[in-house]
């Protein structure tokens, strides 16, 4: 890949993602503008350096980064605009960048969940349930699920923008490497 290719990218990217993360951090919200905003600019950006092979692989990239963020969202494990800032980053990286992104990604989350825990920011109890219920036969699961806080609580809430945006910087990051090397 071009250095121009990835320093353009990272140029758009990063403050919009700087934005984003704040946003989510402090009011766990992603606007719908920013994050629309982002996959216009990404698959314009694809658009514009690779032509209609690069908006078509943008546009293959946002919709795969759909398919698989959607049921998360389903399941009200994710909200809307994460599912936005995914498909915005997709649209970023392109097709063959996906499988690497979803293991930042993961990681990202892993360590944002526990950097929340370690602040006090977020409780535990949920993962405790959750990991209970995967290990332990003899766990009560209705029990466990009553004793739990509402999952509007605002401890209970993953700013999980902040863990997309740390993988999709790792991924371009990662390219930016292995283009070096």
């Amino acid at each position: 890949m071009d250095m121009a290719w990835i320093a353009m990218r990272a140029a758009i990217l990063v403050p919009l993602l700087a934005y984003l993360c704040w946003s989510d951090a402090k009011r766990r919200l992603l606007p719908w503008q920013a994050t629309i905003g982002g996959l216009v600019a990404g698959l314009a950006i694809q658009a514009g350096f690779r032509g209609l092979e690069g908006l078509g692989d943008g546009f293959a990239a946002a919709g795969i980064c759909v398919l698989i963020f959607f049921v998360p969202c389903l399941l009200g494990g994710a909200g809307g605009g994460d599912l936005k800032l995914f498909a915005a980053c997709g649209a970023f990286l392109g097709v063959r960048e996906i499988p690497f992104y979803m293991i930042a990604v993961s990681f990202a989350g892993i360590i944002e969940m526990f950097a929340m825990l370690a602040m006090r920011r977020g409780t535990a109890r949920r993962l405790a349930h959750y990991l209970r219920c995967m290990f332990d036969w003899r766990y009560d699961r209705a029990a466990g699920r009553a004793a739990l806080p509402p999952r509007d609580s605002e401890k209970e809430r993953i700013p999980y923008g902040i863990a997309i945006a740390a993988g999709c910087l790792a991924t371009i990051a990662a390219e930016c490497v292995f283009t070096w090397a």
